[in-house]
């Protein structure tokens, strides 16, 4: 905001100091954009190794009775039910859970169970029992996929967007550079045709 504000008044204004400071801004942060595509591009175990270590974490303190850290939990509930899994790398992550560990009963999250069980649509914990009926013969109740498969997947369907995007973004970017830098040296430029000739 404070960028768009520097660009506004120096082009209504022709200020070419505030035009130089945007235009630096905008150049920091395509840098800092290209600096983070080439990190990601070329740390992507590590980046892997570092979100498994989130997840597990996020997974180990997963409490649906604690308000802090709500948002979160109901986040990763939102990728287990959209994208049909359970824990990072399958079902056994949630043996690590420490409101689990206490409990003598088989409890998942209600986000775990397959959709085709009619479990209540409640955040937090289910227990295995809810869905255990007749009716249900080879379908297990819990889905046996880990998320890590179907970030990657998710991720990889949809590089193309993830990519025109960011592709847009910095030719938005460059444009408003080239813009700021013609305004610049036009201003620069009439400054000295005002000059009155002798």
């Amino acid at each position: 905001m404070l960028m768009g504000f520097l660009g506004c008044v120096g082009a209504v204004n022709e200020i070419r100091c505030l035009l130089g400071l945007y235009f630096t801004c905008l150049l920091l942060i395509l840098i800092a954009q290209i600096a983070a595509g080439l990190l990601i591009y070329f740390q992507r175990n590590a980046l892997k190794a570092e979100m498994s270590g989130i997840v597990s974490e996020l997974v180990q303190n997963y409490n649906p009775y604690d308000e802090t850290n709500r948002t979160l939990e109901n986040a990763w509930d939102y990728v287990q039910l959209q994208l049909h899994c359970c824990g990072w790398t399958g079902p056994e992550t949630w043996k690590n859970n420490t409101l689990l560990q206490e409990k003598n009963q088989t409890f998942f999250p209600c986000s775990c169970f397959n959709d085709s069980l009619n479990v209540p649509s409640e955040v937090g914990f289910c227990s295995l029992d809810i869905t255990a009926n007749s009716t249900i013969m080879d379908d297990s109740p819990i889905k046996k996929q880990g998320c890590m498969k179907g970030v990657q997947n998710w991720l990889q369907d949809n590089l193309g967007i993830i990519l025109g995007v960011c592709t847009g973004v910095a030719v938005i970017e460059l444009l408003g550079m080239v813009l700021s830098i013609c305004l610049c040296k036009n201003i620069h430029t009439e400054e000295y045709t005002k000059v009155p000739k002798y």
